[in-house]
């Protein structure tokens, strides 16, 4: 509320000085001076709802401008002047206002002061206007406007810099903002340099101050419009502003030293009138050759290399082009086509590859696929030469050349990092004009630029490829933790069904028999001792059917004795010819232990099945940090591209998966099967 207090007031001063002016002159000056308060003050309060304190000090600035307005508007109240006592006020009033535009220009985007040196900034200027206005409240002489507006000038101007870098840290809509201010800052400025250069020159406008003061409304302005949706396209405005200001400061300035530098002013109407129609055509020529400079230096270039483009042109549209995601085969092919056309090629061609071959990728005019062989001696030359000719290529690639490059010609490596990518061959027609320094140069950019491309591009293959390894092994580990689940099921099932169906029914037929032998101890004793006798083997038959099962879930010669034991137990109970191998092995984490045992009686199941009459080797060993084991037989064997995985090499993989190992198969029809697997050891 305080902020639209100060804003109405100082818009209500402005507008109290207006009433009554007695002279058409006053009355232009005060309303261009009302339209600046009224500007500031609408920047106030558009800029109040989104930082206070800024919208706060605009407010400000408005109220100073429109108390100055009602000093003087007072101290002229009959229209014959303004005296020296009321001019003093107004220029104290007016430096304490500039001290406030100072402390909106160093509290932009956010209106606070962050810093200690906008800080100390701020204050410098207000206590230099404190002591300005103190000088001048206690002497006999007011300010003139042209000092006072010079000084205005050297003060925001002072503050320009510490804005450069806030810019560059504020987020978007804080640089959209500075840029609305900058853009009315450059297009106010831009019609001052104009405005003083005709008043200087000709006499026009005669009566420049309220000019001035109205195209001052356009700093307020561009604040406002910083502030609002309006200026989205600020930063293109900016540049075409501040490109216009440079043109129009160097015509101007050209003018003032021409005329006035050399004391040539016009004297006479005609004289001024002569002047005048003379910057008029300099300004449409200024204009005309912003617009117009495009056309100019495509005509020149077609003119003087017989192409739409110059040679850095085609550098340029090739980095453009990197950036709008087109194919690499597309891109080079438009690169070869745009060289052709613009170093008036015979042809042009470009050849890549990583290894010892370079094949042909694109050409232009289009010829047949052929490859380079090159060695990595010569890749390594090859890479660190620059743009070579005839001679050079005749030495490392004499394959290069076909029977239609008769004419100069040029090898540009294709290298990034030191390694060689590519390259790059160019030829003209015999007899044409050699090839040219910038040719060279151009030629070695564009190398450089392909090098980056098709290094970024095996990059984003690399990347691609590890992304789909990824994938592939995140779909396999779902399966495999749903074969798991699904198998521990099966197999608590399996146990249950056991216990249920073997040890239980045991166990409730030795119940039954305690019963009945309880009852016929007194009546057959000799009875009674055989029916002991034979609950005794049932009991030992129980024993040995819990420790087959319990065998089954986990071997306890396993965790009592090792690999090596529980594996030579399995080879002793098997009907098989097996032939084990445990040298050098010792003892292992459990679930070391535990994979490569089952995977091992997995493999001789599947022997026992497959090749049940052939001779068995199970071998286990350590090597390079990791556990080995191999089943080999020389059974019938299989196709292994036609086979299908079964149930237990899915085991053995997932087994073995789950603690970074892994297993493999190699089998030829005739030549039996091996099963070779591996884990790492921890260090």
């Amino acid at each position: 509320m305080g902020c639209f207090g100060v804003a109405i007031l100082s818009v209500v001063a402005a507008a109290v000085a207006l009433v009554d002016a007695p002279h058409a002159a006053h009355v232009a000056l005060w309303s261009a001076s009302a339209a600046a308060v009224a500007c500031w003050a609408l920047a106030g309060v558009v800029l109040v709802g989104r930082t206070p304190r800024l919208g706060f000090n605009c407010s400000l600035v408005a109220l100073g401008g429109g108390l100055v307005i009602l000093v003087m508007r007072v101290g002229d109240r009959h229209g014959v002047g303004v005296d020296n006592a009321t001019r003093r006020v107004a220029d104290v009033l007016a430096l304490l206002t500039m001290a406030v535009v100072v402390n909106v220009v160093l509290a932009l985007p956010d209106g606070v002061l962050k810093t200690k040196g906008r800080q100390l900034g701020v204050l410098a200027w207000y206590g230099v206007a404190v002591a300005l206005c103190a000088y001048y409240a206690a002497g006999s002489k007011a300010l003139t406007p042209w000092p006072l507006a010079l000084g205005w000038c050297v003060a925001i101007g002072s503050a320009l810099p510490a804005l450069r870098g806030r810019y560059v840290d504020a987020s978007a809509r804080s640089r959209q903002l500075i840029q609305s201010l900058v853009a009315g800052s450059a297009l106010s400025l831009t019609f001052v340099v104009v405005l003083v250069t005709l008043h200087s020159l000709v006499d026009w406008p005669v009566h420049v101050g309220p000019l001035l003061l109205a195209v001052s409304c356009l700093v307020p302005l561009g604040l406002a419009a910083g502030a609002s949706n309006a200026a989205s396209h600020a930063d293109r405005v900016l540049v075409h502003l501040i490109t216009t200001l440079g043109t129009v400061a160097i015509v101007a300035g050209a003018y003032l030293v021409a005329v006035r530098g050399f004391d040539k002013a016009p004297a006479t109407h005609a004289d001024r009138n002569l002047l005048w129609w003379a910057m008029a055509a300099a300004a449409v020529a200024a204009v005309a050759h912003l617009a117009l400079r495009g056309r100019f230096s495509r005509i020149a270039t077609s003119f003087t290399y017989g192409a739409r483009e110059a040679p850095d042109e085609v550098v340029r549209s090739f980095g453009t082009r990197m950036t709008r995601a087109i194919p690499m085969d597309e891109l080079l092919l438009q690169l070869v086509e745009s060289l052709r056309k613009t170093l008036n090629l015979a042809s042009a061609e470009i050849f890549t590859g990583n290894g010892e071959v370079l094949d042909l990728v694109v050409s232009v005019p289009d010829r047949p696929t052929r490859s380079l062989n090159v060695t990595r001696d010569e890749r390594q030359v090859i890479s660190r030469a620059g743009v070579s000719g005839n001679a050079w290529a005749s030495v490392w690639l004499p394959s290069i050349a076909t029977s239609e490059m008769v004419g100069p010609l040029r090898v540009a490596p294709i290298s990034h990092a030191g390694e060689l990518l590519g390259i790059i061959v160019v030829s003209k027609v015999e007899g044409a004009v050699a090839f040219r320094e910038e040719d060279d140069r151009v030629l070695a950019d564009l190398a450089r630029q392909v090098g980056l491309a098709l290094h970024n591009a095996q990059l984003d293959t690399a990347l691609q490829s590890s992304m789909d390894e990824l994938r592939r092994q995140a779909d396999e580990l779902r399966a495999s933790r749903a074969r798991v689940v699904a198998s521990g099921d099966a197999e608590r099932r399996r146990v249950e069904r056991n216990l249920h169906d073997g040890a239980q029914q045991h166990l409730v037929a030795l119940a039954v028999n305690l019963r009945l032998t309880k009852d016929v101890v007194a009546e057959d004793p000799e009875m009674a001792a055989q029916m002991l006798d034979e609950l005794g083997e049932a009991v030992q038959e129980t024993i040995r059917e819990l420790r087959e099962l319990a065998h089954g879930i986990y071997p306890p010669l396993l965790v009592d004795s090792g690999l090596g034991e529980a594996l030579k137990a399995v080879v002793n109970r098997s009907p098989l010819d097996i032939e084990l191998i445990t040298a050098g092995i010792g003892r292992y984490g459990g679930d070391v232990e535990a994979a490569v045992y089952f995977c091992c009686l997995e493999a001789l199941q599947n022997a026992g099945k497959h090749a049940a009459s052939s001779h068995v080797v199970v071998r286990v060993w350590e090597e390079s940090g990791s556990l080995l084991f191999e089943v080999r037989d020389d059974g019938p064997g299989f196709d292994v591209r036609t086979a299908q995985r079964g149930h237990g090499y899915v085991n053995m993989m997932d087994r073995l998966g789950a603690i970074g190992g892994a297993v493999r198969w190699e089998s030829e029809i005739g030549h039996g099967t091996a099963i070779r697997g591996s884990l790492p050891l921890p260090s």
